[in-house]
């Protein structure tokens, strides 16, 4: 199952450590990591990337799952990402795309409080025992959440009766006396603008549905090439 996974720690070298852990145990095949960053929040409230998966550079977690998860946890102040990264993750974001509960986002910033570092990962797990005993041994706090299915479509009763609103308003604007056509046009402009709004933001989603599980593909191939080469 693929979940979302945080891991709460009270110091960098702890987080460190379970960085370690996450990655050895995929590598013993308990887990798959598709992604993963180290997180610090500050005594001020930011938040700063430490480390991210080598293979996947950080610049490229945005509009992912994962990417999502590090902007949200940022809070408002967004995360500073280092200069090398050369992307900063945090500001607008769509909840959506993290493909978790509002309940496990509460519960996650309420235990990531300042001077607590974070290991945050995209991961597929059979079971949960493996990384709760690993993290629990360092002194972690393991959240996770399985992701949800990716929103791609729209609503399409809901934009039915929003084209139903825009034809009758634009029938209207027709009849419609001079004085009453510009607050009428504005409608619908604001109608329209709406409705493609809405069809952008789906079309959008199902692109980064695809590229994600392409990301996906690449990482399982490579560490298949590279069990190969190390047998």
């Amino acid at each position: 199952m693929d979940r979302m996974l945080v891991v709460v720690f009270d110091n960098e070298s702890k987080a460190y450590e379970g960085r370690k852990a996450l990655l050895q145990l995929d590598d013993e095949g308990s887990v798959r990591v598709y992604g993963y960053a180290v997180l610090a929040k500050h005594a001020d409230g930011k938040a700063s990337i430490k480390e991210g998966d080598d293979a996947s550079p950080i610049g490229t977690l945005v509009g992912t799952a994962l990417g999502t998860l590090i902007g949200i946890l940022g809070g408002p102040v967004g995360v500073a990402v280092g200069a090398s990264a050369g992307a900063t993750l945090g500001g607008t974001v769509d909840f959506d795309k993290a493909r978790i509960g509002d309940d496990f986002l509460d519960d996650v910033t309420k235990a990531l409080s300042p001077n607590t570092f974070a290991v945050v990962a995209e991961i597929e797990e059979d079971w949960t025992t493996p990384v709760d005993t690993r993290m629990e041994a360092i002194g972690g706090t393991v959240f996770r959440r399985a992701l949800s299915e990716v929103r791609d479509t729209v609503n399409h009763e809901e934009v039915a009766a929003m084209k139903a609103d825009l034809a009758q308003m634009k029938a209207e604007y027709a009849q419609a006396r001079a004085d009453r056509k510009g607050k009428l046009l504005e409608k619908i402009n604001r109608l329209d603008s709406k409705i493609e709004g809405l069809l952008e933001k789906a079309k959008v989603r199902r692109q980064a549905a695809e590229r994600q599980a392409q990301a996906k593909a690449r990482i399982l191939k490579s560490k298949a090439r590279a069990a190969q080469a190390n047998p």
